[in-house]
């Protein structure tokens, strides 16, 4: 939001200083983004020119001597049509930068004379577009003065950053409001227009809605006899100053009411309107030539002004290019009109439109300034181009219903710290034009009813009302203080699945892998290859046809990725990432998920190809025990006790079935899956290469116990040797190593350390379907020396434990 210093003096009876004034803006909430001071408007000075005689190498330049009013004449050379004798005008010297033309003026030789400065035009001064000759003042100008402070040109131009909830200092009056409000200044308040309305306005107006708030109010006008021509310079100069380009008065009017008031307006040529106007919903693939030159094609959920030639106006948007005014208007209909932000958003955002307009409706506009609004910019109308006003047609306007809002006097020390009085309180409330009610003798634990204004459609509740006092009493008043102690030494800050969630990120990083962050909606397709797919985790309105679907997991994602990185050539990919996937559409139905996928030769040694790693396991491609070393690291780095955790064969169907895992604790606790992937998979996806991966449900681990002490536990080591014990078992060929394991481990758990699995034997020596798997058994005696006999008796145990469990038999 930009405006000038004098416009904002046009509503502000105040004698603070720019600086002062843009400090008090930043304070009550209302940032400064930039303040354009106009600096480099202070070199240019009023001249004179003396003599004005043909250059004698150019048939167009002139040589001139002028008049800066500092001394001895100076000589330049000049082109314009226009330059002469006599002609008083902007002079600027050498060193001088030149903003029109974007140039350092120097001294130059221009056709072997020498040039010692520039008269200005329009143009190169950023006043106008006029370049057809040089400025041209009146001899009474005095020489030797700024030429800034002559022309206004060195008015200070403001630039706010204006936040979304604020649409009430869209306007320069709205923001002297507050700058009033706050005690810098008082806020001019000006007289209601008066003129005499003769006639009836004879276009008609009709709403044609279904829904009345998309228009809650239209006003409109006719002027007739109007003089259409350029607006007058003091305010093609505010709407140069704020970026806009002046076309003529009517419009001008329009664009000035728009920042001025902060009510966007609208003006047709009375002459190119048929008949009658109706507000409506656009048809299917009606059309409008805009005023931008764009043509746009609308459909129903655009809100038009339309007449029996068609569409004439996108409402609340941008009129259209038929019925816009020109040199030629005689006759004008001014329309001041209500629609609802929500579809002004919606359809501006559709059709690709961004006006000054737009950006206000949307927003929310003063509903009790639509008429007076009309009657302020008729007022200008007859002031700048004449003519004579009919009576106003209003339609569809029932009245702004104030809201009341409870203020309890409280809330402003709970939710602010601050020792702010009532009284003060609702002073400023009242100085921003709230309307405190039923104001006795007021008790600081009151609740006041307070009525919101029309302008402030953002305040809704008590929270809003202590922000307003806030921001007027001073946000600096908050003085800083340290935190209070709770004498919480070492205590617990992150939940235990934030501390899950770090640890499973570190455990990751430091196996050689890279975190990586991808979208948390995937492809229908994808969803479904994953087990998703639900109808509730569609999202409504996605970003791309392929972001469809909340992820029910994280491989889509990073298996994507890593294709992603081979087609770039970077085949050897190693990434994770830990997030949140989706089961439902319910708080409980998100999962904390860790998940990883390697590719290519990406193990934990190493990568690529290279002799001494080929030894040692790197260089190979990567495999399903690999996934499987991941998702363990995962398991063991957020706390969970890896003798209780079990593995079985299988997993999901996304997975390659015989080489993939379930990791569970117990018989019902899914833990994670991990493997090499199914080709099938792999196809769907459009990914290709060697591919492991795995996913770890960190928010599946149960709650640590919580021990008395953080202290930890005295090491107790057993004084006695340990001793290991092999055995080998024949087993059927479809009996799971874990089985055995587990078997062996629950013989006696004081005195089994630990169970390993150390060779694997299939032959024909052993029968058809059988194999031997080999364990080693660690046996760590605690409380004495044990003898052959115990070493016997826990010998038969394991071996009868293992045939219990797997049918097998000690291999001879």
């Amino acid at each position: 939001m930009k405006f000038t210093l004098s416009w904002l003096k046009d509503h502000l009876d105040t004698d603070a200083t720019l600086d002062e004034i843009c400090t008090r803006l930043t304070a009550i909430g209302l940032e400064v983004e930039d303040v354009d001071d106009k600096a480099v408007y202070k070199p240019f000075v009023i001249a004179r020119v003396l003599e004005a005689e043909q250059h004698p190498q150019a048939d167009r330049l002139k040589v001139l001597k002028v008049d800066t009013g500092s001394g001895d004449p100076v000589q330049v050379v000049c082109g314009a049509p226009n330059a002469r004798a006599g002609l008083v005008g902007a002079f600027v010297a050498p060193g001088t930068y030149v903003p029109g033309i974007d140039v350092t003026l120097a001294v130059g030789t221009i056709r072997g004379v020498e040039s010692r400065g520039m008269m200005c035009s329009e143009k190169e001064l950023n006043i106008s577009d006029n370049h057809d000759g040089i400025i041209d003042l009146p001899a009474d100008a005095p020489v030797g003065t700024s030429f800034a402070t002559y022309a206004g040109l060195d008015d200070p131009v403001i630039e706010i950053n204006l936040t979304p909830n604020r649409p009430d200092c869209t306007s320069i009056f709205g923001i002297a409001r507050d700058l009033a409000a706050s005690g810098l200044g008082t806020l001019k308040t000006r007289p209601a227009p008066s003129f005499a309305a003769e006639g009836e306005t004879t276009v008609k107006l009709s709403i044609d809605l279904d829904d009345e708030k998309l228009c809650p109010g239209f006003a409109l006008r006719l002027v007739r006899g109007v003089k259409n021509g350029p607006s007058p310079n003091w305010m093609q100069q505010r709407l140069i100053a704020i970026g806009l380009r002046p076309i003529n008065a009517l419009v001008d009017i329009t664009n000035y009411m728009t920042f001025d008031q902060g009510r966007p307006m609208h003006v047709f040529d009375a002459a190119k309107v048929k008949g009658n106007l109706t507000v409506r919903r656009a048809t299917e693939g009606e059309t409008v030539l805009a005023l931008d030159q764009r043509e746009y094609k609308l459909s129903p959920g655009n809100v038009v002004i339309a007449d029996d030639n068609g569409v004439e106006s996108i409402g609340g948007i941008m009129g259209g290019e038929h019925s816009g005014c020109d040199d030629n208007t005689v006759d004008v209909l001014i329309e001041s009109a209500l629609w609802d932000p929500m579809n002004i958003a919606k359809s501006g955002r559709t059709l690709g439109i961004i006006t000054d307009a737009r950006y206000r409706f949307e927003r929310g506009v003063d509903p009790e300034y639509m008429v007076p609004g009309l009657e302020r910019t008729t007022e200008l109308v007859l002031e700048l181009c004449g003519g004579t006003a009919a009576k106003a047609e209003v339609v569809g306007y029932k009245g702004h219903v104030a809201k009341v809002v409870e203020f309890p006097l409280t809330e402003v020390k709970r939710l602010t710290g601050l020792e702010v009085s009532a009284e003060e309180s609702l002073d400023i409330l009242k100085r921003l034009g709230f309307g405190p009610q039923g104001i006795g003798d007021i008790d600081s634990g009151a609740r006041i009813p307070v009525t919101v204004p029309s302008w402030r459609p953002d305040v809704d509740g008590k929270a809003d009302l202590v922000e307003e006092v806030l921001r007027i009493h001073g946000v600096d008043n908050i003085r800083p203080a340290p935190l209070s102690n709770h004498a919480a030494v070492n205590g617990k800050i992150l939940t235990t699945l934030q501390i899950r969630t770090r640890a499973a990120k570190r455990a990751l990083a430091s196996r050689g892998m890279l975190e990586a962050v991808t979208w948390s909606f995937i492809s229908e397709e994808q969803a479904k290859l994953f087990g998703g797919g639900k109808p509730t985790l569609k999202l409504a309105n996605p970003i791309a046809a392929d972001m469809s679907d909340m992820r029910p997991s994280l491989l889509p994602g990073l298996l994507s990725a890593a294709q992603r990185n081979a087609d770039k050539g970077y085949g050897d990919v190693a990434i994770f990432e830990v997030s949140g996937t989706y089961e439902t559409d319910a708080p409980e139905g998100q999962r904390r998920v860790a998940g990883g996928v390697r590719r290519g030769t990406a193990s934990l040694v190493g990568a690529g190809r290279m002799w001494s790693n080929t030894a040692k396991g790197g260089g190979k491609p990567v495999d399903v025990f690999d996934a499987k070393a991941d998702a363990l690291a995962v398991l063991e780095a957020c706390g969970m006790p890896m003798t209780n955790v079990q593995i079985e064969q299988g997993g999901p169907d996304w997975y390659h079935p015989g080489r993939s895992g379930t990791i569970k604790m117990g018989p019902k606790v899914i833990l994670g899956h991990f493997g090499e992937f199914h080709p099938k998979t792999l196809e769907a996806l459009d990914v290709s290469g060697a591919l492991c991966g795995f996913e770890v449900y960190v928010d599946a681990m149960q709650e640590p116990k919580k021990k008395a002490t953080r202290t930890k536990p005295a090491l107790d080591l057993s004084p006695f040797q340990a001793v290991k014990r092999d055995f080998a078992f024949v087993v059927d060929r479809g009996v799971e190593a874990g089985t055995i394991l587990k078997a062996a481990s629950s013989a006696d758990r004081k005195l089994i350390a630990s169970v390993n699995v150390f060779d694997v034997f299939e032959g024909a020596s052993l029968g058809a379907d059988k194999k031997s798997i080999a364990i080693e058994v660690v046996i760590q005696p605690v409380e004495r020396t044990l003898t052959d006999e115990d070493f016997e008796a826990l010998t038969g145990k394991i071996v009868a434990n293992v045939t219990k469990s797997t049918g097998g038999v000690l291999r001879a």
